[in-house]
């Protein structure tokens, strides 16, 4: 009960939320961190898995590659990222020290839930939707666009939010290499003995991602209405 009582009184102490190494400066580290991350393996990931579900080739190696780098751990490579000779454990503007590294970590991580989405979304679209667009004479990219996207959109915005919570999640363990982010308060506070402080940033972090994932949730519907809504129908059984 002590501990938990000091971690309340560092979470109400202002002192722990101010200053270059506060938690607030730390937190908005952590989630520019996991932002940029999360965007640099959507650019990369979601047009080649996208392609792939709408071609039905080489989607079997796209998926096993990503699913090998689920198995890879994320601090290991984090690790060897920090100690090569680039990108090391340099300050990288505002993503702070080693904050190259961690983003590259980050953005690897992000790719397989991103990857597996995607291409599971549009194969798993019904080919009596597909064979219906050809027969209305839409071109391949038409009925990608006005038919497999519409359809395959829930599952794909599912993987992006599944990525969001995992990477700010992990990119607490930047901190094991005294890199940036949240995970600085807990290594710092159980390095000193101090539990309070330790439980206190533990809370920060699973605080932020359960909010992360409410808002995710609540983006996913919208986008999904939005996007799906303007789509004309495909009738399956036309022509």
């Amino acid at each position: 009960m002590n501990v938990l009582a000091n971690a309340w009184e560092y979470l109400v102490d202002p002192a722990s939320w101010s200053g270059g190494g506060g938690m607030l400066a730390l937190l908005l580290e952590q989630l520019l961190l996991t932002v940029t991350a999360l965007a640099l393996a959507a650019a990369v990931g979601l047009p080649v898995a996208l392609a792939l579900g709408h071609l039905g080739r080489g989607g079997f190696l796209a998926v096993n590659i990503s699913n090998i780098g689920r198995a890879v751990p994320t601090f290991a490579l984090l690790a060897l990222l920090v100690t090569a000779d680039w990108p090391g454990t340099a300050s990288f503007g505002p993503y702070g020290r080693a904050g190259l590294a961690t983003l590259l970590a980050l953005m690897l991580f992000a790719l397989p839930p991103l990857v597996t989405g995607a291409y599971v979304a549009v194969r798993e679209v019904p080919e009596e939707v597909r064979e219906a667009a050809r027969g209305m004479g839409m071109t391949g990219l038409q009925v990608f666009v006005r038919a497999e996207l519409p359809l395959a959109l829930p599952l794909v915005l599912s993987g992006v939010r599944l990525a969001l919570v995992q990477v700010w999640a992990t990119a607490t363990i930047a901190a094991l290499v005294a890199g940036p982010g949240l995970g600085r308060v807990i290594t710092d506070g159980f390095a000193a003995n101090d539990y309070g402080q330790g439980i206190a940033g533990a809370v920060v972090v699973a605080a932020v991602a359960l909010t992360l994932e409410l808002l995710a949730a609540g983006a996913q519907r919208l986008a999904a209405q939005r996007l799906s809504d303007p789509a004309p129908r495909v009738d399956a059984h036309a022509g």
